[in-house]
């Protein structure tokens, strides 16, 4: 009895002793977030030898980390432009530009969408040689590989991102999407999970709800997918696929009043009419590999045909 005793205090020690360490390290990894934040904030009054371009980049990293409209899209590349248009040859504003330019294309808030993928194509062209241990030519070339479907040759620019700062955590929702659309979708929840942890006051946090909130509907747990598109909505109303997501449960939960309400919001918001019809829909966004197609087909398309979206 005494030695079974001295066994279970073991492994109960061992466990204190890994979720401290598991503490530790989320601790350690909401410090290197929120520092990074605070850097950015501080850079922006700097002086530097190359002052005007310098700033323009600090301003749009500053732009750029606000929750995701149309407005803070175009002020953060009108910025990254103003950089360039001062250094040609600046790294950083190039894949900050092209990463900007991609983004909005892929949140739907844009009326130029092959305009901004071929000049976002160009820029990671220019770029992926210049810095290959950096992360932000990886980020900028998986961006162009997700915006082109190609969600599998994504997930190791994704990947390494992630290798060469375990705290970029934008990269860890990215990565989530495309695991769900190769397959993968048990990897989604605990991967947007990990970003909430280490920033849980972040401007893209709609986002991660928003893809919690989706990975709940395919598997037809539709009140728990209510509650977490709800709070995405709440965090940035601004997010069109969060609308047309929630119309699709509302529907499915026989609330059809707000489910066209929803509706009627995502058209208003997408930039591209893809929610006027299924037609337009299934043509402009990618549903994945068969399984998670059907998924799709199962839940939230028939979500909206309840909602009322037309075929054609």
């Amino acid at each position: 009895m005494q030695k079974r005793g001295a066994h279970l205090w073991a492994d109960r020690f061992d466990r204190n002793t890994e979720d401290l360490f598991a503490l530790q390290d989320e601790i350690t990894g909401r410090i290197a977030v929120a520092l990074d934040s605070e850097l950015v904030a501080a850079e922006v009054g700097r002086r530097t030898e190359n002052p005007d371009a310098f700033d323009y980049i600090l301003r749009g990293r500053a732009s750029d980390a606000m929750p995701p409209t149309r407005d803070k899209y175009a002020q953060a590349i009108e910025l990254f432009e103003r950089a360039l248009a001062l250094d040609p040859r600046s790294v950083e504003a190039q894949n900050r530009l092209a990463i900007a330019l991609v983004a909005r294309v892929l949140d739907q808030m844009t009326s130029s969408a092959a305009a901004d993928i071929t000049r976002a194509k160009a820029l990671v062209r220019q770029v992926s040689l210049a810095a290959p241990r950096h992360l932000l030519p990886h980020l900028a070339k998986g961006q162009i590989l997700r915006v082109e479907k190609r969600y599998a040759e994504a997930i190791p620019e994704y990947e390494t991102a992630i290798a060469l700062n375990r705290n970029f955590i934008n990269a860890f929702g990215i990565l989530a999407e495309c695991k769900l659309f190769t397959g993968s979708i048990g990897e989604m929840i605990p991967l947007q999970e990990q970003a909430i942890r280490l920033s849980p006051r972040d401007p893209h946090i709609s986002i991660w709800y928003f893809r919690i909130g989706v990975a709940h509907l395919l598997q037809s747990r539709i009140d728990d997918a209510i509650i977490w598109l709800e709070r995405a909505r709440g965090a940035n109303a601004a997010l069109p696929y969060a609308h047309s997501h929630l119309a699709s449960a509302y529907a499915l939960k026989g609330e059809t009043e707000r489910a066209i309400i929803e509706l009627a919001e995502a058209r208003k918001l997408s930039g591209d009419g893809r929610y006027s019809s299924f037609a337009r829909l299934k043509a402009l966004q990618y549903w994945g590999v068969p399984n998670i197609e059907a998924l799709y087909e199962a839940t939230y398309f028939a979500g909206l045909r309840k909602a009322g979206m037309p075929e054609e």
